[in-house]
């Protein structure tokens, strides 16, 4: 008999490819999703195309509905993916950020206590709960900003500090995450996730970064590189995420109440101005640039310490930036009409 995974925000980019994946390997896929987001239809409708799923149309935010569907089903792995997203929107809207993030996460934690206790719960957190890392020295170095004293990047025990509505949402629902497997027992672990990027992602100016200039790019459209470009993320491949969250299931004694710092690493690791440069070469056209100041909040650098993950849950980034830029890059050329009112 197969396990049973249910993805919360199927439908989105992440949740999407994560269907995909655990389906291929041999898990029953129910997806739960309120198809808000934009490319949210258009996933569902590629998932029915080429997998066998169960469809929720429900909001996360419905207490009464996320646990009827979790004591009715109760699978045996919960991705929680179902989210709002952006720094920019928790300023514009921090109540509903909260309520979608924060509430959202509680509503399935509690649904999980009461009537499926035993199901694994993977939250999906952010870089963000780091807050502006003000602390940490930073170099320019080759046209790109690095850290001075910390080669392999931030691990999890660096402070938190939950900088933007935003990150205060995400934050409150990654340290629940952490107390429902300490208080209750429920095997709960949260992922501190850096830059995701991939097919079927249907990237914005805020979010989403690699996919809106990869997406943008092929469009012809202006890219606004916010500050001097310079900045640089470590990005991971969705292919690598999926897998690290089945590398966390398989070792979940090991995972149960820990946080787990999951990017690409300091092997992996994109400035604006290096993807410019790899879109140009890909696509073999100049990029129309227009520039601007610094955004409040923006990092000079971030990059992970996967080290954690690579001990406890046996899990290393695999696919490269320029093969993942690359894959990327031709699904974007190949389904152009998908991006029509960007």
């Amino acid at each position: 008999m197969n396990r049973k995974i249910l993805i919360t925000g199927g439908a989105g980019f992440i949740g999407a490819n994560c269907a995909k994946f655990f389906f291929e390997n041999d898990w029953d896929v129910l997806i739960v999703d309120n198809l808000s987001r934009k490319g949210g239809a258009i996933n569902l409708e590629w998932l029915k195309n080429n997998i066998k799923l169960k469809f929720f149309q429900a909001d996360i935010r419905d207490y009464d509905l996320m646990k009827e569907i979790i004591k009715t089903e109760t699978p045996d792995v919960i991705i929680h993916l179902a989210a709002q997203v952006a720094v920019t929107t928790s300023v514009l809207n921090p109540f509903e950020d909260f309520d979608i993030n924060a509430r959202g996460t509680f509503n399935i934690l509690e649904a999980l206590r009461l009537t499926s206790p035993n199901t694994i719960f993977i939250n999906a957190s952010t870089n963000k709960v780091y807050g502006k890392l003000e602390a940490l020295n930073v170099i320019e170095r080759n046209n790109r900003y690095e850290y001075c004293d910390s080669p392999n990047g931030i691990d999890e025990k660096f402070p938190l500090e939950f900088y933007s509505p935003y990150g205060c949402s995400k934050g409150s629902a990654d340290q629940y995450t952490l107390d429902y497997a300490r208080i209750f027992g429920i095997k709960s672990t949260t992922f501190r996730q850096s830059c995701i990027y991939g097919e079927r992602q249907f990237g914005v100016e805020d979010q989403g970064w690699v996919a809106w200039f990869a997406i943008a790019a092929a469009l012809d459209k202006e890219i606004t590189i916010y500050g001097d470009g310079m900045q640089i993320r470590d990005v991971l491949s969705v292919k690598d995420l999926a897998k690290a969250y089945l590398a966390a299931i398989d070792n979940i004694d090991k995972a149960v109440g820990q946080a787990f710092n999951i990017g690409g690493g300091p092997e992996n690791t994109l400035s604006l101005i290096e993807l410019i440069d790899l879109l140009e070469k890909k696509n073999q056209k100049k990029i129309p640039l227009h520039w601007d100041d610094w955004r409040p909040g923006d990092q000079q650098v971030f990059v992970c310490d996967v080290n954690k993950a690579k001990k406890l849950l046996k899990w290393v980034p695999t696919v490269t930036v320029k093969e993942g830029v690359g894959e990327l890059v031709d699904w974007v050329q190949r389904n152009k009409t998908l991006f029509s009112g960007l």
